[in-house]
Protein backbone atom coordinates (compact mmCIF):
# COMPACT_ATOMS: atom_id res chain seq x y z
CA UNK A 1 0.00 0.00 0.00
CA UNK A 2 1.12 3.45 -0.07
CA UNK A 3 2.65 5.52 2.49
CA UNK A 4 1.19 8.50 3.81
CA UNK A 5 3.16 10.20 5.80
CA UNK A 6 1.53 11.86 8.95
CA UNK A 7 3.04 14.90 11.19
CA UNK A 8 2.43 14.04 14.92
CA UNK A 9 1.40 17.34 16.11
CA UNK A 10 1.97 16.90 19.81
CA UNK A 11 3.30 18.67 23.31
CA UNK A 12 6.04 16.64 25.06
CA UNK A 13 5.31 13.51 23.87
CA UNK A 14 1.24 14.04 24.32
CA UNK A 15 -0.67 14.11 21.19
CA UNK A 16 -3.09 15.64 20.12
CA UNK A 17 -6.85 14.36 18.49
CA UNK A 18 -6.17 15.99 15.67
CA UNK A 19 -3.27 13.14 15.30
CA UNK A 20 -5.29 10.50 15.81
CA UNK A 21 -8.38 12.19 12.91
CA UNK A 22 -4.87 12.22 11.18
CA UNK A 23 -4.13 8.51 10.78
CA UNK A 24 -7.82 7.43 10.84
CA UNK A 25 -8.04 9.63 7.55
CA UNK A 26 -5.02 8.40 5.98
CA UNK A 27 -5.72 4.98 6.23
CA UNK A 28 -8.22 5.79 3.42
CA UNK A 29 -5.16 6.57 1.53
CA UNK A 30 -2.66 4.10 2.75
CA UNK A 31 -0.26 3.26 5.45
CA UNK A 32 -0.12 5.70 7.78
CA UNK A 33 3.82 6.80 8.69
CA UNK A 34 3.95 9.17 11.84
CA UNK A 35 6.54 11.69 11.82
CA UNK A 36 7.50 12.48 15.30
CA UNK A 37 9.65 15.26 15.91
CA UNK A 38 11.06 16.40 19.41
CA UNK A 39 11.08 14.51 22.68
CA UNK A 40 8.40 12.47 24.46
CA UNK A 41 8.13 9.45 22.21
CA UNK A 42 7.84 7.40 24.63
CA UNK A 43 4.38 8.96 26.19
CA UNK A 44 3.27 9.30 22.35
CA UNK A 45 3.88 5.53 21.73
CA UNK A 46 0.70 3.54 22.42
CA UNK A 47 -1.49 6.48 21.20
CA UNK A 48 0.19 5.96 17.70
CA UNK A 49 0.09 2.57 17.87
CA UNK A 50 -3.11 2.65 18.45
CA UNK A 51 -4.48 4.33 15.95
CA UNK A 52 -2.54 2.31 12.79
CA UNK A 53 1.09 4.17 12.62
CA UNK A 54 3.00 1.53 10.71
CA UNK A 55 6.19 2.62 11.14
CA UNK A 56 7.02 5.88 13.28
CA UNK A 57 10.04 8.54 11.78
CA UNK A 58 11.68 9.18 14.74
CA UNK A 59 13.28 13.00 14.54
CA UNK A 60 14.87 14.03 17.74
CA UNK A 61 17.38 16.50 16.66
CA UNK A 62 17.27 19.35 18.84
CA UNK A 63 17.60 22.09 15.74
CA UNK A 64 13.92 20.72 14.90
CA UNK A 65 12.29 22.22 18.31
CA UNK A 66 15.07 24.68 18.71
CA UNK A 67 13.85 26.89 16.17
CA UNK A 68 10.69 27.65 14.48
CA UNK A 69 8.85 26.05 12.25
CA UNK A 70 11.65 26.10 9.23
CA UNK A 71 13.34 23.11 10.10
CA UNK A 72 10.23 20.83 10.27
CA UNK A 73 9.26 21.98 7.06
CA UNK A 74 13.16 20.74 5.89
CA UNK A 75 12.64 17.35 7.45
CA UNK A 76 9.78 16.64 5.97
CA UNK A 77 11.11 17.34 2.59
CA UNK A 78 14.55 15.23 3.19
CA UNK A 79 11.83 12.49 3.99
CA UNK A 80 9.56 12.89 1.34
CA UNK A 81 12.45 12.84 -1.34
CA UNK A 82 13.73 9.34 0.49
CA UNK A 83 9.91 7.56 0.81
CA UNK A 84 8.42 8.96 -1.83
CA UNK A 85 4.96 9.41 0.02
CA UNK A 86 1.77 9.16 -2.07
CA UNK A 87 0.41 12.19 0.49
CA UNK A 88 1.87 14.21 3.28
CA UNK A 89 -1.11 15.62 5.63
CA UNK A 90 -0.51 18.27 8.76
CA UNK A 91 -3.25 19.32 10.82
CA UNK A 92 -4.65 22.40 9.58
CA UNK A 93 -3.85 24.99 12.52
CA UNK A 94 -1.78 28.03 11.82
CA UNK A 95 2.11 26.15 12.57
CA UNK A 96 0.83 23.36 10.44
CA UNK A 97 -0.28 25.85 7.35
CA UNK A 98 2.96 27.23 7.39
CA UNK A 99 5.40 23.87 7.60
CA UNK A 100 2.70 22.95 4.29
CA UNK A 101 3.53 25.85 2.25
CA UNK A 102 6.98 25.63 2.85
CA UNK A 103 7.48 22.18 2.17
CA UNK A 104 5.01 22.39 -1.29
CA UNK A 105 7.66 25.04 -2.44
CA UNK A 106 10.71 23.08 -1.44
CA UNK A 107 8.91 19.88 -3.44
CA UNK A 108 7.59 21.76 -6.00
CA UNK A 109 3.70 20.34 -4.88
CA UNK A 110 0.76 21.22 -4.92
CA UNK A 111 -0.96 21.64 -0.98
CA UNK A 112 -4.95 21.65 -0.08
CA UNK A 113 -5.63 23.71 2.91
CA UNK A 114 -8.70 23.01 5.48
CA UNK A 115 -9.47 19.72 3.88
CA UNK A 116 -12.09 17.98 6.06
CA UNK A 117 -12.23 15.11 3.99
CA UNK A 118 -10.48 12.66 2.08
CA UNK A 119 -10.65 9.80 -0.42
CA UNK A 120 -8.52 8.02 -3.53
CA UNK A 121 -9.17 8.46 -6.80
CA UNK A 122 -7.55 7.80 -10.31
CA UNK A 123 -4.34 6.85 -8.64
CA UNK A 124 -4.15 10.15 -6.36
CA UNK A 125 -5.79 11.98 -3.29
CA UNK A 126 -9.14 13.91 -3.89
CA UNK A 127 -9.86 16.13 -1.17
CA UNK A 128 -12.92 17.52 -0.01
CA UNK A 129 -12.37 21.00 1.33
CA UNK A 130 -14.33 24.06 3.28
CA UNK A 131 -13.29 27.38 1.54
CA UNK A 132 -14.43 31.36 1.43
CA UNK A 133 -15.37 30.86 5.23
CA UNK A 134 -16.99 27.89 5.37
CA UNK A 135 -19.72 29.09 2.15
CA UNK A 136 -18.74 26.95 -0.55
CA UNK A 137 -17.42 22.98 -0.26
CA UNK A 138 -15.22 21.55 -3.29
CA UNK A 139 -13.80 18.61 -4.06
CA UNK A 140 -9.87 18.89 -5.41
CA UNK A 141 -6.91 17.52 -6.26
CA UNK A 142 -3.29 17.86 -6.36
CA UNK A 143 -2.05 17.89 -10.12
CA UNK A 144 1.52 17.93 -9.40
CA UNK A 145 4.27 16.35 -7.07
CA UNK A 146 2.87 14.89 -4.21
CA UNK A 147 -0.33 16.49 -2.18
CA UNK A 148 0.06 18.09 0.78
CA UNK A 149 -3.00 18.42 2.72
CA UNK A 150 -3.96 20.52 5.83
CA UNK A 151 -6.95 18.55 7.92
CA UNK A 152 -9.12 20.75 9.64
CA UNK A 153 -10.04 19.23 13.76
CA UNK A 154 -13.06 17.25 13.80
CA UNK A 155 -12.88 16.57 10.41
CA UNK A 156 -13.18 12.65 11.07
CA UNK A 157 -13.82 10.61 14.25
CA UNK A 158 -10.58 8.76 15.72
CA UNK A 159 -11.34 4.87 14.68
CA UNK A 160 -8.59 2.58 16.72
CA UNK A 161 -6.95 0.12 14.32
CA UNK A 162 -4.02 -1.32 16.30
CA UNK A 163 -0.39 -1.75 14.70
CA UNK A 164 2.84 -2.41 16.01
CA UNK A 165 4.55 0.32 14.15
CA UNK A 166 8.69 -0.08 13.04
CA UNK A 167 10.31 2.96 14.63
CA UNK A 168 13.14 4.21 13.25
CA UNK A 169 15.33 7.26 14.26
CA UNK A 170 15.88 9.56 11.23
CA UNK A 171 18.87 12.29 10.99
CA UNK A 172 18.26 15.16 8.76
CA UNK A 173 20.20 18.03 7.29
CA UNK A 174 19.05 21.64 8.76
CA UNK A 175 20.54 24.82 7.07
CA UNK A 176 21.37 27.58 8.26
CA UNK A 177 18.55 29.50 6.77
CA UNK A 178 16.20 27.51 8.43
CA UNK A 179 17.91 28.16 11.82
CA UNK A 180 18.01 32.12 11.11
CA UNK A 181 15.04 32.30 13.88
CA UNK A 182 15.55 30.92 17.44
CA UNK A 183 13.73 30.02 20.35
CA UNK A 184 14.74 31.63 23.19
CA UNK A 185 11.76 31.06 25.80
CA UNK A 186 8.91 28.58 26.13
CA UNK A 187 6.16 29.34 29.64
CA UNK A 188 2.86 27.21 29.22
CA UNK A 189 -0.28 29.21 29.04
CA UNK A 190 -2.68 29.28 32.11
CA UNK A 191 -4.82 26.17 31.65
CA UNK A 192 -8.43 26.47 32.16
CA UNK A 193 -9.27 22.46 32.26
CA UNK A 194 -11.26 23.18 29.16
CA UNK A 195 -10.46 21.62 25.55
CA UNK A 196 -8.58 23.95 22.91
CA UNK A 197 -11.15 25.75 21.44
CA UNK A 198 -9.75 24.67 17.77
CA UNK A 199 -9.86 21.15 18.85
CA UNK A 200 -12.99 20.99 20.98
CA UNK A 201 -16.04 19.05 19.88
CA UNK A 202 -18.36 21.19 21.66
CA UNK A 203 -18.03 25.44 21.78
CA UNK A 204 -20.37 27.48 23.74
CA UNK A 205 -19.81 31.16 22.85
CA UNK A 206 -20.68 34.36 23.90
CA UNK A 207 -21.49 38.26 22.31
CA UNK A 208 -22.47 41.20 23.20
CA UNK A 209 -26.02 39.81 24.69
CA UNK A 210 -23.71 38.56 27.19
CA UNK A 211 -23.62 42.13 28.72
CA UNK A 212 -20.06 42.35 30.60
CA UNK A 213 -17.37 40.34 31.60
CA UNK A 214 -18.80 39.00 34.61
CA UNK A 215 -21.91 37.83 32.94
CA UNK A 216 -19.51 35.47 30.72
CA UNK A 217 -19.79 32.96 34.22
CA UNK A 218 -22.96 31.24 32.42
CA UNK A 219 -21.48 30.42 29.15
CA UNK A 220 -18.64 29.27 31.18
CA UNK A 221 -20.84 27.17 33.26
CA UNK A 222 -22.53 25.92 30.33
CA UNK A 223 -19.55 24.96 28.81
CA UNK A 224 -18.27 22.99 31.73
CA UNK A 225 -21.34 21.06 32.01
CA UNK A 226 -21.11 19.82 28.45
CA UNK A 227 -16.98 19.29 28.56
CA UNK A 228 -16.79 21.86 25.77
CA UNK A 229 -14.39 25.04 25.44
CA UNK A 230 -15.29 28.39 25.81
CA UNK A 231 -15.59 31.20 22.52
CA UNK A 232 -16.60 34.88 22.02
CA UNK A 233 -17.15 36.93 19.33
CA UNK A 234 -15.56 40.37 18.35
CA UNK A 235 -17.89 42.25 19.59
CA UNK A 236 -17.22 40.72 23.29
CA UNK A 237 -13.48 40.46 22.70
CA UNK A 238 -13.12 44.30 21.99
CA UNK A 239 -15.64 45.46 24.59
CA UNK A 240 -12.78 43.62 26.99
CA UNK A 241 -15.25 41.20 28.23
CA UNK A 242 -13.11 37.88 27.11
CA UNK A 243 -9.72 37.41 25.73
CA UNK A 244 -9.09 37.94 22.01
CA UNK A 245 -7.49 33.98 22.26
CA UNK A 246 -10.75 32.98 22.52
CA UNK A 247 -12.38 35.16 19.52
CA UNK A 248 -13.87 33.23 16.81
CA UNK A 249 -14.32 34.42 13.61
CA UNK A 250 -12.51 36.09 10.16
CA UNK A 251 -10.03 37.74 12.81
CA UNK A 252 -9.89 34.90 15.17
CA UNK A 253 -10.06 31.54 15.46
CA UNK A 254 -11.88 29.29 13.37
CA UNK A 255 -13.59 26.36 14.85
CA UNK A 256 -15.03 23.46 13.48
CA UNK A 257 -16.87 21.48 16.28
CA UNK A 258 -19.57 18.85 16.46
CA UNK A 259 -21.75 21.14 18.56
CA UNK A 260 -21.57 24.96 18.53
CA UNK A 261 -23.51 26.67 20.63
CA UNK A 262 -24.01 30.73 20.52
CA UNK A 263 -25.76 32.66 22.84
CA UNK A 264 -26.31 36.39 22.23
CA UNK A 265 -24.55 36.33 19.14
CA UNK A 266 -26.02 38.37 15.97
CA UNK A 267 -24.03 36.60 13.18
CA UNK A 268 -21.94 39.09 11.52
CA UNK A 269 -20.26 38.01 8.90
CA UNK A 270 -17.05 37.85 10.68
CA UNK A 271 -18.15 35.63 13.35
CA UNK A 272 -19.55 33.22 10.85
CA UNK A 273 -16.46 32.98 9.08
CA UNK A 274 -14.90 31.11 11.87
CA UNK A 275 -17.50 28.59 13.07
CA UNK A 276 -20.25 28.14 9.77
CA UNK A 277 -18.49 24.66 9.40
CA UNK A 278 -19.43 23.01 12.48
CA UNK A 279 -21.60 20.19 12.29
CA UNK A 280 -24.79 21.35 14.88
CA UNK A 281 -25.68 25.07 15.36
CA UNK A 282 -27.99 25.86 18.51
CA UNK A 283 -28.78 29.49 18.78
CA UNK A 284 -29.95 31.16 22.22
CA UNK A 285 -30.69 35.24 21.34
CA UNK A 286 -33.70 37.46 22.62
CA UNK A 287 -33.83 38.78 19.16
CA UNK A 288 -35.80 36.37 16.59
CA UNK A 289 -34.43 38.57 13.80
CA UNK A 290 -31.19 37.78 14.54
CA UNK A 291 -29.58 36.92 11.17
CA UNK A 292 -27.48 33.38 13.01
CA UNK A 293 -31.12 31.85 13.89
CA UNK A 294 -30.87 32.20 9.20
CA UNK A 295 -27.87 29.12 9.88
CA UNK A 296 -28.97 27.34 12.95
CA UNK A 297 -30.23 23.50 13.28
CA UNK A 298 -31.94 24.74 16.75
CA UNK A 299 -32.53 28.02 17.94
CA UNK A 300 -34.19 29.61 20.81
CA UNK A 301 -35.55 32.53 21.21
CA UNK A 302 -35.40 33.79 24.73
CA UNK A 303 -32.62 35.61 27.17
CA UNK A 304 -29.27 34.07 27.34
CA UNK A 305 -29.07 34.73 31.12
CA UNK A 306 -32.28 32.75 32.05
CA UNK A 307 -32.09 30.05 29.11
CA UNK A 308 -28.32 29.03 29.97
CA UNK A 309 -28.09 28.50 33.71
CA UNK A 310 -31.59 25.85 32.94
CA UNK A 311 -29.70 24.47 30.20
CA UNK A 312 -26.74 24.36 32.49
CA UNK A 313 -28.82 22.65 35.36
CA UNK A 314 -30.73 19.81 33.22
CA UNK A 315 -27.29 18.70 31.60
CA UNK A 316 -25.65 18.64 35.18
CA UNK A 317 -28.66 16.47 36.63
CA UNK A 318 -28.65 13.70 33.38
CA UNK A 319 -24.74 13.16 34.16
CA UNK A 320 -25.35 12.56 38.03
Amino acid sequence: MSEILVLVDHVDGVVRKTTTELLTMARRLGEPYAVFVGSGYEQARDTLATYGAQKVYLLEQPELTDHLVAPKAEALAQLAERATPAAIMLASGAEGKEIAGRLAIKLASGVLTDVVDVQPGDGTVVATQAVFAGNYTVRSRVTHGTPILTVKPNSATPEPAPAQPVEEKTDVTVSDRARAARVVERSPRTQTGRPELTEAAIVVSGGRGVGSADNFAVVEGLADALGGAVGASRAAVDAGWYPHAYQVGQTGKTVSPQLYLAAGISGAIQHRAGMQTSKTIAVVNKDPEAPIFEMADFGVVGDLHAVLPQATEEVNRRKG
